[in-house]
């Protein structure tokens, strides 16, 4: 049995964090049995964050070495059939949700003073009352310092907003009125896409990017269409 370490529900979704509600969505795709186990901890995760797993004497961390893994141990269950420009597209996108509209959420739930103290409340509540008064402004500076490093950190908000949302265009145009975004299966991309979509609709935090992606009925009805299929209540 394969064992998914990631933090625990929040929000009503099945994870708060982009990455362990893409990896976990990828499990169910797929249909490979796990165990999820939550917590906070991540003194045993081999890149020091969320999510990795443990499966047999293997543990492994970071969702895409971790999706890998899971390719060439149990076959590669959802991309087989892709085509070698069809792959490529779906690395560029993956990158795009990954490595930029991903941080454009970060500095949303972060660094907007009515949604960090959101954040706040939601991801240090469980910690001892002397330690939530340090560690919380502890990690804010840590984010804002990788989102400067990154570039996005650079930009004020409102460029910040712009920026993703060109990418929720972007993915809204590619999509079109397919099912998934190759078509009538699933691949891993949709995977990703789900982790982050999810986040952006529904999640409390608000901001422009939250109001577009809601006139998105393509995107919608797409985050609708996974969640039904694969978080079924």
């Amino acid at each position: 049995m394969i064992k998914l370490y990631q933090f625990a529900p929040a929000f009503g979704l099945p994870n708060a964090s982009s990455f362990c509600l893409k990896l976990e969505t990828y499990l169910r795709m797929v249909e490979l049995p796990f165990e999820s186990v939550y917590g906070i901890d991540m003194g045993k995760a081999p890149k020091g964050k969320m999510p990795y797993i443990v499966d047999g004497d293997k543990t492994i961390g970071d969702s895409n070495f971790i999706i890998d893994y899971l390719k060439q141990t149990y076959g590669d269950r959802l991309d087989a059939h892709l085509t070698p420009s069809e792959r490529a597209i779906a690395l560029a996108m993956r990158r795009l949700i990954e490595e930029n509209l991903y941080w454009a959420i970060v500095h949303n739930r972060w660094i907007e003073p009515a949604n960090w103290e959101i954040t706040k409340q939601v991801f240090f509540k469980d910690l001892p009352p002397i330690i939530k008064s340090i560690v919380p402004n502890l990690a804010q500076k840590d984010i804002r310092k990788k989102l400067e490093c990154h570039g996005m950190g650079k930009h004020s908000s409102e460029e910040i907003y712009a920026i993703g949302i060109a990418d929720l265009l972007a993915l809204s145009d590619f999509l079109s009125d397919k099912q998934f975004f190759f078509g009538g299966k699933p691949t891993s991309l949709d995977a990703s896409a789900y982790g982050i979509l999810a986040n952006i609709l529904g999640s409390p935090f608000n901001s422009p990017l939250k109001e577009r992606a809601q006139r998105l009925n393509n995107i919608v009805a797409y985050r609708d269409r996974i969640r039904d299929r694969y978080y079924p209540k």
